[in-house]
């Protein structure tokens, strides 16, 4: 077969090589054709024949790269880069004397000859096309540089307004003249537009920096708002894609902007935060895409921003002065009106403010300055803190602390203790809500300066501290409201320890003490619960403290309660059963709308109270056989402690004599805690279930009905 095909493929392959020489050797005459008329055209300046022969030349040589060795197609490859070369030095030298870049000729229009001039730059080296764009612009705007030079009036601030508007009619002007004579793709009025911008920051910094002590805040804010206003108009003409290959501009990785345009969610001036700056809440809308032109040349005003930083530092002094100056002028809100328990307004107007300010501050910049108005934001939410809030909260006569002359007297004599009134406990729940919006609104604040700054810098904003500030009022109202009520109830507690228990012959209601504490629960509670009406968790934070010192209190004074006789001690359960119904309604006292209390309030109080009921049981059981007795104290009430029972036994006012022998007995018959146990006074005995609990008091009941 081989031998029978031999001729064949001779032939196939002469086919192929006669094939590649008359392609190649068309393709040689169209290059020598093609370099002598490319020279002849542009001898004669006729670019728009060149750049279509150009490109095509060009194209065609692509095809000889690997014929490079042979001395004519070598030099035909030399001739067209001379050529090449030679056009590039004659498209400048024509653009230089259509444009000259100095001297007192007047640009000339523009002509076909250089619009073509610009196609064949399109083909040439990219070093040509970009050093006529350089030249235009340079061109361009000269008289910019010439009409706002540093010296000039019009350089400085207040005239910033000409160096925009001169630039529009530039703009304006090149479209009409020269709009056709670039090709759309170079993208010349945006190329001028962005170095009008590089030279404006330069400048600007340059006369700011000479003039620093003549900026003022109102000056500056003009200044940049007409910046930014500009740069929004860039941005709406332009797309921003010079922006990448600019002379000196790289590519910036990130916007300031990204993910936190402020014009996007927040209008400048925009005073939504009156409504306790709900809006903060709401879900955010989706980002449109940032302007590729901010801070081009804004970027320079922010060296310069500490003067609007101590502007707003200076305005919220005064602003926090104000507020003091209308609270002592106003008076505490009253009770019975719209204002009483409500949060203070002044609250709002200082939020209001804050945004305002931070909105501004983030169109300014997003960095340094940011981190700056943070600090005087934290100064001022802490002077707010001390001088409205704290510093108004009204003085419990309890606050003093520790023994004095005045407190033994009120023990000795039942003196009564001096109770807030109805408008302070008004002014102490309003401080308390406004506390808590306060905290609530410094929470939002912070996630939102965290959106406005620079990621590098979210870590260095924090308001904790401010927020534990806020804390700490509400903490102290709730103490205030707390010891108030419990003062209260103290010449009752006192009274009732200094019965004649042993002397009471039968048992009747609920004894006078009683009566006075539900009293004043009866008048105080009402009014806290309706004034914190908005922060029901905080009045229910009230009643558990209430509580949680009122029950220990109540038990003390038990103990000072001795002796007891029987039917004493069967009048003292049946009052503590009234006072543990009443606590147990607590929360919803007075109101006519009955909700229940919550669990957990719930549990305390039966702890408590049932503690108290289990000590008077203890008391009413009698002491003989001595075994008995002790065990049953153990059982009901679960304390190890010798103190706790030593008292009982004075309750029941045992001699000293059978104390000593009782308190060994008790001793004695003790459980051993486990081993590897702490050792401590008290025991781990589990505790009784609310349903034993129940039970026991129904069975008290029972008897205390049997006997009356």
């Amino acid at each position: 077969v081989k031998e029978i095909t031999r001729d064949i493929k001779q032939l196939d392959h002469a086919k192929r090589h006669l094939t590649t020489s008359i392609t190649t050797l068309n393709h040689l005459h169209m290059l020598a054709g093609g370099v002598d008329s490319l020279e002849a055209m542009t001898r004669k300046r006729q670019y728009g024949e060149v750049a279509n022969l150009l490109q095509g030349v060009v194209n065609v040589l692509e095809h000889f790269h690997k014929y490079m060795g042979i001395p004519q197609i070598r030099q035909l490859s030399e001739r067209v880069k001379a050529a090449q070369s030679e056009l590039g030095t004659q498209i400048l030298a024509d653009f230089e004397e259509a444009f000259p870049s100095q001297g007192s000729k007047r640009p000339g229009g523009p002509s076909n000859v250089l619009r073509d001039a610009c196609l064949v730059a399109n083909v040439l080296d990219p070093r040509i096309k970009q050093e006529i764009i350089k030249k235009f612009i340079r061109q361009h705007l000269s008289e910019y540089m010439v009409l706002f030079q540093e010296n000039q009036d019009v350089a400085w601030l207040d005239k910033i307004d000409r160096r925009y508007a001169w630039i529009k009619r530039q703009l304006v002007d090149y479209e009409e003249k020269y709009g056709r004579m670039f090709p759309e793709e170079w993208c010349m009025t945006e190329r001028i537009a962005v170095e009008f911008c590089h030279i404006t920051k330069v400048e600007l910094a340059k006369v700011m920096r000479t003039r620093a002590k003549e900026i003022e805040v109102k000056l500056l804010l003009f200044a940049i708002q007409r910046t930014t206003n500009f740069e929004g108009l860039l941005a709406k003409r332009f797309t921003g894609c010079t922006l990448t290959d600019a002379p000196g501009q790289q590519k910036r990785p990130e916007s300031p902007l990204d993910q936190t345009n402020p014009f996007l969610e927040d209008e400048p001036g925009d005073d939504g935060g009156s409504e306790k700056d709900e809006d903060l809440t709401k879900p955010r809308k989706p980002k449109a895409p940032g302007n590729p032109f901010h801070g081009i040349i804004s970027k320079c005003f922010e060296p310069h921003l500490y003067v609007y930083i101590e502007s707003q530092d200076k305005n919220l002094g005064e602003l926090i002065d104000r507020f003091v100056a209308d609270f002592r002028a106003q008076g505490p809100p009253k009770a019975g009106t719209e204002e009483g328990g409500a949060v203070l307004p002044s609250c709002a107007d200082l939020f209001v403010y804050y945004k305002k300010c931070m909105v501004q501050c983030s169109q300014l910049s997003t960095g340094e300055p940011m981190i700056a108005l943070t600090t005087i934001f934290q100064k001022f939410l802490r002077e707010y803190a001390w001088k409205i809030l704290s510093g108004n909260l009204p003085k419990s006569s309890s606050n003093s602390g520790g023994l004095t002359i005045t407190s033994l007297l009120k023990e000795k004599e039942g003196y009564e203790a001096a109770k807030f009134t109805v408008d302070e406990l008004c002014l102490i729940c309003s401080i308390l809500s406004t506390a808590e919006y306060c905290l609530a609104t410094t929470q939002q604040l912070e996630e939102k300066l965290k959106e406005k700054v620079d990621k590098v810098l979210v870590e260095r904003i924090n308001l904790t501290g401010e927020m534990d500030t806020f804390s700490s009022v509400i903490s102290n109202s709730i103490q205030l409201l707390v010891q108030d009520l419990d003062a209260a109830c103290d010449p009752a507690l006192s009274a009732m320890s200094k019965m004649p228990w042993q002397s009471v012959e039968h048992v009747g209601d609920q004894s006078p003490y009683v009566t006075s504490i539900i009293m004043h629960i009866k008048q105080n509670v009402p009014i806290i619960r309706d004034n914190l009406a908005s922060t029901r968790k905080y009045f229910t934070q009230f009643c558990i403290k209430f509580t949680n010192s009122f029950i220990p209190k109540f038990i003390n004074h038990l103990f000072r309660c001795k002796p007891i006789s029987m039917v004493g001690a069967e009048q003292l359960l049946l009052d503590t059963h009234s006072l543990k119904t009443v606590l147990l309604d607590l929360p919803s006292i007075g109101s006519q709308v009955l909700r229940k209390a919550p669990a957990s309030y719930t549990k305390i109080v039966v702890k408590g109270m049932t503690r108290a009921e289990m000590i008077l049981k203890v008391v009413m059981a009698p002491h003989e056989p001595s075994v008995v007795f002790v065990d049953n104290y153990i059982k009901l009430l679960a304390d190890g402690n010798p103190e706790t029972f030593q008292k009982i036994l004075d309750m029941k006012g045992l001699k000293r004599s059978e104390q000593s022998s009782m308190l060994e007995l008790f001793r004695q018959r003790l459980p051993t805690p486990p081993s590897g146990a702490d050792s401590g006074p008290s025991l781990s005995f589990s505790a009784p279930t609310p349903e034993q609990e129940s039970s026991r008091i129904r069975r008290l009941e029972k008897l205390i009905k049997k006997r009356l």
